[in-house]
């Protein structure tokens, strides 16, 4: 440390370049310094460091590091002790661009694995961005002494060295307690589960808090299921859906939405205090929605759209420019081809005339005429065929009676299992709409992509960027992907555009696997080697990354405007 303020001093006036001398790794009182990266300018991207306390000084339990999902569950309890300690020590350091700028990636309401903090039996790794210390163009060297000597050390302080081990400790534990609720949904076939007493409705539409004074929620007797937890005495009830077609019906306002919202998030775990920390989804859950103007390339949507004017091919249809029912289509059938097993569907968020046609326009427009195969036609082979299910929020056609299992009715945010009542009203008021039938569902292609889609130069080099949550800049092109609704942190994005990088860097497509194989082994490469070996330089701060999923992963490649496909 002594040798860092030193050089800070004699850097003070200098040129701003000259901090790229403090590159490199300096031991203070109870960590290690590493200064991975120095910015060129005051107002650049920040300078990267991380700060890397050994076992000796602060107590590693083994117990958090049994498996993947303590291991997880600790480092995001630490994560959430460093972001609170950096938010209330806000820099007091003065200077010109982001002087005294220091950022870390603290989580919000979803467990995620993430690079922000690294636990193993050794140490523990923070990962932070900082801004040095500037006027105008020149070092501020009494600044940048006052960012290291005190305002670095007063946030590990106040939350690697102030956080109990019991805090941890009751992470690691709701974390076993989330793990045996999904293994007793495998094993029992429930596709999602939801607590009495979880809070699903958010604070607003733009904070991802639980609602105050929410009403609880509170399952119906015939959904009721009891779950043994471990770490605690009394046992966990609330509402079990099983594998097959679901709808949740109501009126307007009286939270259908909020309910598949809730279960939509479901596939990640939640924080204490969240409200959702016990509502839980099938990992494998895919939220389908219309997407108009999304881009579609060489995908099968044959088992829904055919026979379109000018006999155009959907067997391996593209276009620049999706219709609603055509992108819900490809939507499906993506989200197919990457092993999705449960499909989440709002009929708000949906095209009409991709979810049903009633009987009077089948009468109007004849079946030789329409090329589209509706959803409730179909809904049935995927359950009977892929083993697939369907939770579909419905306000508007009672004509899928006919098909659910299970009928959910929202009433003032709470539910009431209607199934029985909904099969009488079936049996009373027949459907007069016509069944459009066909041998099978059919087939889910297979696609590869190729490496000429990942135009990734723009000038001399590859820059593929993150901006945001929902847009990665891939060299001269903009990947938008607005509406892929699982996709909860800006870090995911990041992490996304590193992969895309990787792959760019590494040629990984030129092996000729399929979309599907190629995500599996991405989740391996993270499973062994851990989210920065995508990086170019894994073994210094790799930036602020989390984990995706491998149906975010797919949906962002699926939307290059760029995307080259053979089918399999």
């Amino acid at each position: 440390m002594k040798k860092l303020i030193q050089n800070l001093q004699s850097l003070d006036g200098k040129g701003y370049k000259a901090y790229k001398s403090i590159h490199g790794q300096y031991k203070f009182d109870n960590f290690d310094l590493f200064i991975d990266y120095v910015q060129g300018d005051p107002f650049a991207t920040p300078s990267k460091i991380r700060v890397i306390i050994p076992a000796e000084e602060r107590n590693i339990s083994k117990t958090w590091l049994a498996n993947y999902h303590r291991k997880v569950a600790a480092e995001d309890r630490l994560a959430r002790s460093v972001g609170k300690a950096v938010y209330q020590n806000a820099t007091f350091i003065k200077g010109s661009g982001k002087s005294g700028l220091i950022q870390f990636d603290e989580p919000h309401q979803e467990i995620i694995e993430r690079t922000a903090v690294s636990l193993s039996e050794n140490s523990i790794t923070l990962c932070l961005s900082v801004g040095l210390p500037a006027n105008g163009r020149k070092i501020n060297g009494k600044e940048a002494e006052k960012l290291f000597r005190q305002a670095i050390p007063t946030i590990v302080a106040n939350s690697i060295f102030t956080i109990t081990d019991q805090a941890i400790d009751e992470a690691t534990m709701l974390a076993d307690q989330q793990q045996v609720i999904r293994e007793k949904m495998k094993e029992n076939e429930w596709i999602a589960f939801i607590a009495n007493e979880a809070i699903l409705p958010r604070a607003t539409g733009v904070s991802d808090l639980p609602l105050k004074h929410a009403v609880p929620f509170l399952s119906p007797a015939e959904n009721q299921v009891e779950i043994q937890l471990p770490h605690q005495d009394a046992s966990l009830k609330g509402m079990a859906i099983k594998k097959g077609i679901s709808l949740i019906v109501g009126g307007g306002y009286h939270g259908k939405s909020t309910l598949l919202e809730a279960i939509e998030r479901g596939v990640y775990n939640h924080t204490k205090d969240d409200g959702r920390e016990y509502v839980l989804t099938d990992p494998n859950a895919v939220k389908i929605r219309a997407e108009d103007g999304r881009g579609i390339s060489g995908v099968n949507i044959s088992p829904f759209i055919s026979n379109l004017p000018h006999k155009q091919s959907t067997e391996f249809f593209s276009t620049e420019n999706a219709s609603g029912s055509t992108s819900q289509a490809a939507n499906v059938m993506e989200a197919l081809e990457i092993g999705a097993t449960t499909l989440l569907v709002d009929e708000d968020t949906s095209a009409t005339n991709f979810m049903i046609r009633d009987h009077r326009m089948q009468q109007l427009v004849k079946r030789e005429q329409e090329p589209i195969t509706p959803f409730i036609d179909k809904v049935k082979q995927l359950r009977n065929q892929f083993n697939v299910s369907t939770i579909i929020v419905m306000g508007g056609s009672g004509d899928y009676f006919d098909v659910a299992d299970d009928v959910i009715m929202m009433e003032e945010y709470i539910p009431k299992n209607v199934t029985h009542k909904a099969k009488d009203i079936t049996n009373e008021f027949p459907a007069e709409r016509t069944v459009v039938n066909s041998a099978g569902f059919g087939e889910v292609v297979m696609r590869k992509i190729d490496q000429s889609s990942l135009q990734t130069t723009k000038g001399k080099r590859a820059k593929v960027q993150a901006k945001g949550l929902t847009k990665i800049v891939m060299g001269n092109t903009d990947i938008a992907f607005s509406q892929t609704e699982q996709l909860v942190d800006p870090s995911q994005t990041r992490m996304i555009a590193e992969i895309i990088l990787y792959l760019d860097r590494t040629n990984e497509l030129k092996k000729q696997v399929t979309l599907n194989e190629l995500l599996e082994k991405i989740n391996k490469q993270i499973n062994d080697k851990g989210l920065a070996s995508f990086t170019p330089h894994p073994n210094q701060h790799p930036g602020d990354l989390a984990r995706p999923r491998t149906f975010e992963i797919a949906s962002v490649l699926n939307r290059m405007r760029t995307l080259q496909i053979k089918q399999s």
